[in-house]
């Protein structure tokens, strides 16, 4: 009886390590979520834009005057072509994440103009990872 017992937990062990093998770790889902922006952007897909972006988000950014820039992130998907692409070259460059909040760094890389550094607020809730706020800083590209 107790081999029995034993054998059951061993089997149910290795179907519950089958099942979390094929599900998507939080960091791989922050990612995802991550790369509809990057990829959204430098190919005019909005739609994939609003998949990352809660529909309430807002940018922030300092203006060369030092003021405050608030951009309603509406007006920024609004402003993404359709199948417009542009020569942006995105990265990841760090996702850190508690529970279901995060914060992740990306690179954005315009040849021969600019480089952005953008910092996201991400909140998972219903299931997905969504960025709710978009801080971003550039710098010249030196040529």
């Amino acid at each position: 009886m107790r081999i029995t017992y034993i054998l059951l937990f061993a089997v149910l062990c290795l179907m519950a390590k089958g099942q979390s093998a094929n599900q998507k770790s939080e960091i791989e889902l922050i990612q995802e979520t991550l790369m509809h922006y990057i990829q959204g952007t430098a190919n005019g897909e909005p739609e994939r834009l609003k998949l990352a972006f809660h529909p309430d988000f807002n940018l922030y950014s300092v203006t060369e005057s030092d003021s405050l820039r608030i951009w309603l992130g509406k007006e920024y998907v609004a402003g993404i072509q359709p199948g417009k692409q542009v020569n942006r070259i995105g990265r990841i460059v760090s996702i850190d994440y508690e529970n279901n909040a995060a914060s992740a760094k990306a690179e954005i890389v315009v040849p021969g103009w600019r480089v952005f550094t953008d910092y996201f607020l991400l909140l998972k809730y219903q299931g997905s990872w969504k960025i709710v706020q978009k801080s971003y800083t550039w710098s010249k590209v030196e040529k």
